[in-house]
């Protein structure tokens, strides 16, 4: 099904491998490049006419042996205008078609009738106009469509009954009128009918769907749906409709999954009647319940590509846990689900905006976020290169040289130079360690900059700086001492959020107290002897940060220069 099958699906069976092209489709080929140089589209894509389309093109998904493209999925890629005649219905072998949440106007392209073998169809949240196809039994493979939240008028053609596979039939918040025929799906589990013109009363054969289905329409009561929901009705979960089986096979198959699923479900309330005060209202909450990206960026994904989206939890840490999430278009996010946020909406947005405008190669910048009262998200591109800890701690710390050390040490410098200068000289990081060091080529980039101010949770463990013991907020004399641990964390090896590394302050003050410096860095550094005044440079430096007095500390901007003097040719 359109959301939870393909979600299960993508989670349970995973990236299968994918065997050796036979041959590339040409034809395909053809149709994909006159569809794109005819429609105009905000968003990049990689499809060059010199490289391979199958499974490289983006959006594009061809069947095993690379003979055939067999899915298109372009959500929100800027898509605008109407769909050029002769291009995409030459994808004869296509079963899946979603070009949603794009601007595309005009209406449903007729020389749609060639593609027979349509699976799925999802056009919903464009501005598509005209009447619905007369005839449905073209596609009598269809097991799922979604047209909703267009401008369709006319009738629902009742040619609808002979794709008896149908699973999901979406066609809500059009201009739709007359009488809802008697559809007789046997396979129909998800149903929305409302806020169109409908009239008259609803058909025996889709009583067994709830009243949510058909609201905001001009439907009679004498005769309308059970309340009750049957064996075979739908249950409505955040705008989301799940059929029982669905749900169960939800709980039983991604068990470990599950709370992913929570993260990225938003309420939404059901839209009154159009032209009423209640459909403003539930307008502006729709509107709300969307992702939110930041000047500049690409609108690439919503929140139900979220949901589509194969995941992995990459961690859990003191501000919420954190998910890699792998979009239908190959992108691939992370999702910080933030927890103990105290900030509002208003101080929330406030604090998103300043963090949308930091440019700096050495920041990894917010991609979009979302506020409700439920759920707080912040979205991130994902970093391939890995973070700071997993180069020290993981299976590949002992590759960690003193190269990449300093390397990474000034990169991270950098950064957090450039959001202490930020808002005019007053932003703060607030949570700096090294989980938040992201490795990039060559350097380095500080993520999650500016999002503990938004709350009261306690910062990462081992890198706190004392004044924080008591309930205040951090400061930039908080952020030079968090990164003064994470410089002896370099220097050292140990994890300051460990039972070896706790205290790594206090341990690394009593050796050096004893003039037994030598014992303090990490075995794999003890090597290069050549370096070693480089090495207690650094541990100079990570000192004067960690001062207990905040007015005795450096600030970032006098660190920059230090770390960089460090850097000298091998």
């Amino acid at each position: 099904m359109e959301v939870a099958i393909a979600f299960l699906l993508a989670v349970l069976l995973g990236g299968a491998a994918v065997p050796p092209a036979a041959a590339e489709p040409r034809q395909d080929r053809l149709a994909l490049l006159d569809f794109i140089r005819g429609i105009r589209h905000s968003r990049a894509l990689n499809w060059d006419p010199s490289t391979p389309a199958c499974n490289n093109w983006i959006g594009v998904t061809c069947d095993e042996d690379e003979s055939r493209v067999v899915a298109l999925r372009l959500p929100a890629v800027g898509l605008t205008g109407p769909i050029p005649p002769n291009t995409l219905s030459r994808l004869s072998a296509l079963k899946t078609l979603s070009l949603r949440s794009n601007s595309i106007s005009g209406p449903f392209p007729p020389d749609f009738s060639l593609l027979s073998s349509l699976t799925e169809l999802h056009l919903h949240q464009n501005a598509l106009s005209g009447p619905l196809p007369r005839n449905f039994s073209q596609w009598r493979n269809l097991t799922a469509v979604n047209l909703s939240f267009n401008a369709f008028n006319g009738t629902i053609p009742p040619s609808i009954s002979d794709c008896a596979g149908l699973e999901i039939l979406k066609l809500s918040n059009n201009s739709l009128a007359g009488q809802i025929p008697d559809l007789r799906l046997p396979s129909l589990i998800v149903l929305d009918l409302s806020n169109n013109a409908l009239q008259g009363t609803v058909p025996p054969s889709l009583r067994r769907f709830p009243a949510s289905s058909f609201l905001g329409n001009s439907l009679t009561s004498s005769e309308g749906p059970s309340s009750a929901p049957s064996e075979a009705s739908s249950e409505k979960r955040g705008g989301l409709y799940l059929s029982q089986a669905a749900v169960i096979g939800l709980i039983l198959g991604v068990l470990a999954v599950l709370v992913l699923l929570g993260v990225f479900f938003c309420r939404r309330k059901e839209p009154a009647k159009t032209g009423s005060p209640e459909k403003a209202v539930a307008m502006e909450e729709e509107k709300s319940n969307r992702l939110a990206f930041f000047e500049g960026g690409s609108v690439g994904f919503d929140l139900e590509d979220l949901l589509r989206a194969s995941a992995e939890v990459l961690g859990k840490g003191s501000l919420g846990s954190a998910y890699k999430a792998s979009l239908e278009d190959s992108t691939t996010v992370v999702v910080k689900r933030l927890k103990q946020i105290t900030a509002g909406k208003k101080e929330f947005e406030q604090q998103m905006d300043l963090l949308g405008r930091i440019r700096h190669e050495n920041v990894a910048p917010p991609r979009a976020y979302f506020f409700s009262k439920d759920e707080k998200l912040v979205i991130y591109d994902y970093s391939p290169g890995g973070s700071l800890f997993s180069l020290l701690h993981g299976e590949k710390g002992s590759a960690a040289d003193w190269e990449t050390r300093v390397r990474v040490a000034a990169a991270a410098a950098k950064g957090l130079a450039h959001v202490h200068e930020h808002n005019g000289g007053k932003m703060v990081h607030g949570n700096v360690k090294s989980t938040n060091v992201l490795l990039d080529g060559a350097g380095a980039r500080v993520a999650d900059a500016g999002l503990a101010c938004l709350g009261s949770a306690p910062r990462g463990r081992g890198y706190s700086a004392p004044e924080l013991a008591e309930p205040r907020r951090a400061t930039q004399a908080s952020d030079v001492y968090s990164f003064g641990v994470l410089l002896l964390e370099l220097l050292t090896g140990k994890n300051p959020g460990s039972a070896e590394g706790a205290n790594l302050v206090r341990w690394v003050q009593s050796v050096v107290r004893e003039e037994w410096t030598a014992e303090v860095f990490d075995g794999e550094l003890v090597r290069c002897a050549d370096r070693e005044g480089e090495m207690v440079e650094l541990l100079r430096i990570a000192m004067a940060c960690v001062a207990r007095s905040p007015d005795k500390r450096p600030a970032m901007a006098e660190l920059v220069e230090h770390i960089h003097g460090l850097r000298r040719p091998a």
